[in-house]
């Protein structure tokens, strides 16, 4: 949630940036409804201001008589009182809703356009340890990656082949969009999560394992509610949703909280199911694994200082891109235009690993700096050394998403005999096994 007094005070800029972002908000309304307030509070901090001066004469009037007339006048004026309060309590509760619809600025470094503008700030290969940064970013559309040719099978032939995907009984089961893992790949994803939780905590952050049901005001809170409901699951009657991400419950764990700043900062990890409820188009597009209603992934998330979370998002990217890098992946990572920003972030990176046998780069972290946005929705504060309370800053990002890392780990290291060669860093969490076998 944006501050009232900014989107007073940066009307123009707040314009501009709904433009950019290819959305609109209620900006006039908030605006009316926000004057009619301020008016309304003005008459009544006055008249409470009289009524309290009403008081002290009262309780010093010298006689029955003076005080008597000076209780009529106080009451003669209470019933406004208690009708202008009853006014602005009306204005402040039809402001938050307008102020919920509203998305957050993005930063000045994020390029303007859509999805197609984003642009190329590295990229690299894992495999050999090589990796390139542009000074300038590189508009995506000009951006090929050396060596990153199509070449192999695409995952979802390799999951045929070798049994490891089973497809036909998934949508036996759930319908389309939803599938089986079976022998090894069943393994190879226990082994994933449990490999990037441990990356996580060698690098500072604490593990938690959260709830994945929700109630509605964490989804508020995130900025997921109220304008994205119809991609999300909602248990019927109840107030619980499903998680579509990690960062709801994590995010929310110290809502309406004032944390010391001894206590900063905080970072969390979590492994959760997901669940979002898209539209999905026929095609090669969403063939396979690569996109579902259900999915595993790894999440991080940061609770910092306002002065030190843009050095934080790219500690965050550096976090997320050791485990790309760990399983020899080859990468880039793009700065998402403003057209293609969530509701709730600033800037957003994201990291996108190249899948041979599809020959397509596949997105497996989005790490956004949320600014102060989610801490006002969500009430996350601090107090701090001079004892004054501030808003936190939040930070989130994958580390990874695993259906894309599967997709890919099947298509790099298929051979011909129908096994599957995985990273050497995931052998120890495979009881030593160096290549998954079919599973039929």
């Amino acid at each position: 949630m944006l501050a009232i007094q900014t989107i007073r005070d940066e009307t123009d800029r707040l314009r501009a940036a709904l433009e950019a972002r290819r959305t609109s908000a209620p900006v006039d309304e908030i605006l009316a409804v926000d004057e009619s307030r301020r008016s309304l509070l003005v008459q009544v901090e006055a008249m409470r201001k009289d009524r309290n001066e009403a008081s002290k004469a009262i309780g010093g009037a010298k006689d029955a008589e003076e005080r008597q007339r000076l209780i009529e006048a106080q009451r003669a004026v209470s019933g406004q009182l208690d009708a202008l309060e009853a006014d602005l309590r009306e204005a402040e509760a039809a402001l938050e809703p307008l102020l919920l619809q509203v998305p957050n600025l993005p930063h000045a470094d994020v390029p303007l356009g859509g999805e197609e503008d984003s642009v190329v700030i590295l990229d690299g290969d894992g495999a050999t340890g090589s990796e390139w940064r542009y000074d300038t970013p590189l508009p995506l559309r000009q951006h090929s990656m050396p060596g990153a040719a199509q070449e192999g099978l695409p995952h979802w032939e390799v999951g045929e082949k070798t049994g490891l995907i089973d497809f036909e009984r998934g949508t036996k089961i759930s319908g389309s969009g939803f599938y089986i893992l079976r022998g090894d790949a069943s393994r190879l994803q226990r082994a994933l999560i449990a490999w990037m939780l441990d990356v996580h905590r060698r690098q500072g952050y604490v593990e938690v394992y959260p709830p994945f049901l929700v109630r509605e005001q964490m989804l508020v809170g995130t900025g997921q509610l109220p304008k994205f409901a119809d991609t999300m699951f909602h248990a019927e009657d109840t107030d619980l949703w499903l998680i579509p991400t990690a960062e709801v419950p994590v995010t929310n764990m110290y809502r309406d909280e004032i944390l010391d700043i001894a206590q900063l900062p905080i970072h969390h990890t979590a492994y959760t199911p997901c669940f979002r409820h898209e539209q999905f188009s026929a095609g090669r597009e969403v063939r396979g694994i690569k996109r579902g209603y259900q999915f595993d992934k790894v999440e991080m998330v940061r609770f910092e200082e306002p002065e030190v979370s843009w050095g934080a998002i790219e500690q965050l990217l550096e976090d997320s891109l050791e485990v790309v890098r760990a399983l020899g992946f080859k990468y880039r990572v793009l700065r998402l235009a403003t057209g293609d920003l969530t509701f709730a972030s600033a800037m957003t990176y994201d990291v996108e690993i190249w899948a041979p046998g599809a020959g397509e780069w596949l997105e497996v972290s989005s790490v956004s700096n949320f600014l102060d946005f989610q801490a006002r929705r969500a009430n996350l504060r601090y107090r701090d050394a001079a004892g004054k309370v501030h808003f936190l800053h939040t930070l989130n990002g994958s580390g990874i998403a695993l259906p894309r890392t599967m997709a890919t780990l099947l298509e790099s290291g298929y051979l011909e005999d129908d096994t599957v060669e995985v990273p050497e860093v995931l052998h120890p969490y495979l009881g030593g096994d160096a290549v998954l076998h079919p599973a039929r």
